[in-house]
C-alpha cells in the first residue's frame, strides 16, 4: 500500500504531500526527509519534535553545506559516494546541489566515475535502492515489482550488466548504472524521481574475479544464456507491460549478442529504447553534423571508419545511413560509405562468426588476413573516424596523421569511456594534425574539447516521450532528436562541437519539445490536440524544492 502521495490543487497549482508516515521513519525517507527544513508545524503534526536541532534552514542554506562537505573528499570516488549516500537520505537537497553544480557533479555521479563505483559496489554497500530480479527468483517475478517504493512508474532504466561501460561483465555491481541513468534524467530532464525505477537482472556473471570474491553480493552462477535467457526477458517485460503500462523501458549496458535483438523484439510491443544504440548514435550523429557545418562539408561526401562493431559502434552506423537515406541517396550507397572494424579487422563478408547486425556493413572485398586498422585507414583513406571499441590508445600518432593527409580538417570521435579505455587522448590527436581535427570525446578530458556524452541524448528523449505519450520511439523522433542536439551545438570556430554541460537541462526540454511536436505531426502522440508541445512538456517537469508535508487521514494511504 502506499505511505505517501504528492497532490496538485488543479487550479492554484499548489502541491503538497500526504503521508501515513511520522517520527524516525518519515526522517529515513529521502523523498521524504527535509533534515533541518521541516517547519515548526510540521515538526509538531509529524511526530519530529526533538528528533532535529533548533534552527530550520532553507533549502538554500543545506546547499550550502552540502557543497562544503562535498567539497572536503579528495577522490572522485569519496565524492561519488558521498552523493550518492545524500540520495539515499534527501532526495531533494541532492538534486538541489547538483543542480547548481552540473559541470562539476555529472562526472562524479554518472560517467567516468561510476565505472569505479561499480566494480567496487559488493565492497563499498551500504544502502539497499532499485529493484534485483534474480534469474533463480522469476518465480516471483510480479511480486517483487509489486514491493517497487512508487506505484507511478513512468521510466524505468534496466540492465543484465554484462558490457558495462568499457570495464565489462560486472554483475550485480551493474545497478549503478540503471541508478545513475535515472539520476541524470531527474538533473537534466526534470524527470520526477517519485516516477523513475532502477533494476538489476541478475542473471548471472562470467567475471571470474567476481565469482571468486568472497564479497560478491549477485547470485554466483554462470551467466545465463540462450533460450532460458529470452524466456525471461520475456518474462519481465510482460511483467512490466501489466503492472507498470505506459512505462518507458530504457534498456542498459546489455551484451552485443542481446541488446540489440532485445530492442527489436520488443519496440513494437511498448514504448522501449536502448541507449547505447540509440542514445549514442544520435549524441555522435549530432557531433558529427556539427563537424561538417563548422567545416563547410556534407555528410554524403564523407568517408567513415567506425571502430568497434558492436552495440555503438553499428548503432552510430545505422544512425548515419538513416540521415543519408533521408537526404536522398540510396541505402546500399549509404552502407558503402562506412566501413566497421572489429576485434577480428575490417568486417568482410568472410569474417568468420559474424554477428547477424553488422553483414549488412560487411565489404565485398578480398584480402589476405585481416585488415587492422591502420590498414583500414590506408586503403579507406576516411574523413570520419569514430571508436566505440574500449580500445585504448587505438588512434596511434600514425593514424592520426594519415588522416590529416587525406583530409584538411579530420572528424575524429575517441568515444570509449571511462577516459582509461579511450581511443586517443584529444589533445594528442590536435598536436599530431596541427589543430585542424575536429573532436569530440565519450569521457571528459579537456574544457575546449566537445564531450560527446549521452546525457545530451536519453534525458530528452525520455523527457518527451513522456510529454507526448507515445507509444512507440521511432526513427522520425530520433532523428528530430539529433537533428536538435545539433543545432544547439555551438557554431564559432574553436568552440566545443556540442552543448555544454551546464546547459543540459535546457539541451533536454528543448529537445522534447521538438519530439512531441514532430509525435503530434506525425499522429503519434496521445495528448490533446490543443495542448501545445511546450506545455505538454512543462506539465511533467519537476523541480527540486520542498514541498509542504500533512498527515494523511486517506485509508488508502495506510502503510
Amino acid at each position: 500500500m502506499l505511505f505517501f502521495e504528492a497532490i496538485r490543487d488543479p487550479l492554484t497549482g499548489e502541491e503538497w504531500i500526504e503521508t501515513s508516515l511520522s517520527g524516525k521513519q518519515l526522517l529515513l525517507t529521502p523523498l521524504l526527509n527535509k533534515g533541518t527544513s521541516f517547519t515548526e508545524s510540521e515538526r509538531d503534526e509529524l511526530g519530529l519534535l526533538g528528533k532535529l536541532p533548533a534552527k530550520i534552514e532553507t533549502l538554500q542554506e543545506q546547499v550550502q553545506r552540502a557543497y562544503r562537505q562535498y567539497k572536503k573528499y579528495k577522490s572522485d570516488l569519496q565524492r561519488h559516494v558521498y552523493l550518492n549516500n545524500l540520495h539515499d537520505k534527501n532526495e531533494v537537497l541532492f538534486y538541489k546541489l547538483v543542480s547548481e553544480h552540473l559541470v562539476e557533479m555529472i562526472p562524479i555521479v554518472y560517467t567516468p566515475t561510476v565505472g569505479q563505483a561499480v566494480k567496487e559496489f559488493s565492497h563499498e554497500y551500504r544502502q539497499p535502492r532499485g529493484l534485483y530480479i534474480n534469474f533463480s527468483e522469476q518465480d516471483k517475478m510480479e511480486e517483487i515489482l509489486v514491493n517497487r517504493t512508487h506505484p507511478n512508474i513512468s521510466i524505468i532504466v534496466v540492465t543484465d550488466g554484462e558490457r558495462v561501460l568499457g570495464i565489462g561483465d560486472q554483475g550485480v555491481g551493474s545497478i549503478g548504472i540503471p541508478i545513475a541513468k535515472l539520476m541524470i534524467y531527474t538533473m537534466c530532464a526534470g524527470i520526477n524521481p517519485y516516477h523513475t525505477l532502477p533494476i538489476l537482472l541478475d542473471v548471472g556473471t562470467d567475471n571470474e574475479e567476481l565469482l571468486k570474491d568472497p564479497f560478491y553480493l549477485g547470485w554466483r552462477h554462470p551467466r545465463i544464456r540462450g533460450e532460458k535467457y529470452d524466456q525471461f526477458i520475456e518474462k519481465f517485460v510482460r511483467s512490466v507491460m501489466k503492472l507498470m503500462p505506459g512505462a518507458f523501458l530504457h534498456w542498459e549496458d546489455f551484451g552485443r549478442n542481446n541488446a540489440r535483438r532485445i530492442l527489436e523484439k520488443y519496440q513494437q510491443t511498448l514504448c522501449t529504447f536502448n541507449d547505447d544504440m540509440q542514445g549514442t548514435s544520435v549524441v555522435a550523429t549530432a557531433a558529427i553534423l556539427s563537424a561538417l557545418n563548422r567545416s563547410s562539408s556534407i555528410l554524403a561526401d564523407q568517408k567513415i571508419v567506425i571502430l568497434g562493431a558492436g552495440t555503438a559502434g553499428v548503432g552510430i552506423a545505422d544512425r548515419l545511413v538513416d540521415f543519408l537515406k533521408r537526404s536522398g541517396i540510396s541505402e546500399s550507397e549509404a552502407r558503402n560509405k562506412i566501413w566497421l572494424v572489429d576485434k577480428e579487422g575490417l568486417v568482410t563478408q568472410n569474417t568468420p562468426n559474424m554477428p547477424d547486425f553488422q553483414l549488412p556493413f560487411a565489404k565485398e572485398i578480398t584480402t589476405n588476413g585481416p585488415l587492422d586498422l591502420e590498414a583500414v585507414v590506408t586503403l579507406v583513406k576516411p574523413s570520419i573516424l569514430i571508436g566505440c571499441a574500449a580500445a585504448k590508445g587505438a588512434f596511434t600518432e600514425k593514424i592520426v596523421r594519415l588522416m590529416a593527409s587525406y583530409t584538411p580538417h579530420p572528424i575524429i570521435l575517441p568515444l570509449s569511456n571511462p577516459n582509461a579505455q579511450s581511443e586517443a587522448d584529444p589533445l594528442n590527436i590536435l598536436e599530431w594534425t596541427e589543430n585542424r581535427a575536429l573532436v569530440a570525446t565519450g569521457s571528459p578530458f579537456h574544457p575546449s574539447i566537445a564531450q560527446c556524452n549521452n546525457v545530451f541524448s536519453f534525458p530528452g528523449i525520455g523527457l518527451g516521450m513522456m510529454a507526448s505519450k507515445a507509444a512507440h520511439l521511432t526513427d522520425d523522433l530520433l532523428m528530430v532528436a539529433c537533428r536538435t542536439l545539433s543545432r544547439l551545438a555551438p557554431s564559432a570556430p574553436g568552440t566545443p562541437l556540442l552543448p555544454s554541460l551546464k546547459d543540459a537541462r535546457q539541451v533536454a526540454i528543448t529537445m522534447a519539445i521538438s519530439i512531441v511536436k514532430e509525435a503530434k505531426k506525425l499522429g503519434l502522440a496521445n495528448i490533446p490536440a490543443t495542448l501545445s508541445a511546450e506545455d505538454a512538456v512543462a506539465g511533467v517537469l519537476w523541480e527540486p524544492y520542498y514541498r509542504n508535508i500533512r498527515v494523511s487521514t486517506s485509508s488508502r494511504l495506510m502503510k
